[in-house]
């Protein structure tokens, strides 16, 4: 899995902050979408193909952790 520089998280952050410049809170969630869509980008995936396969990786460790079955 890749990850994002450093550098392209503040590029990111520089961005959004210009976009978004009195809200912190939207701010966050702009940033975490972003961050979140470059590293699909990375993987080559589309955004909601990258965002079912970190919910399959949390699911898996969960299910390994606890030693329960999923819940539905």
């Amino acid at each position: 899995m890749h990850k994002i520089t450093k550098k392209e998280t503040e590029a990111i952050r520089k961005m959004v902050e210009e976009e978004f410049p009195d809200d912190p809170a939207l701010q966050q969630v702009h940033i975490a979408r972003k961050i979140l869509a470059k590293e699909a980008e990375y993987e080559e995936l589309s955004f909601h193909k990258y965002i079912r396969s970190l919910g399959k990786q949390a699911q898996d460790v969960r299910q390994r952790g606890s030693g329960k079955t999923r819940y539905r």
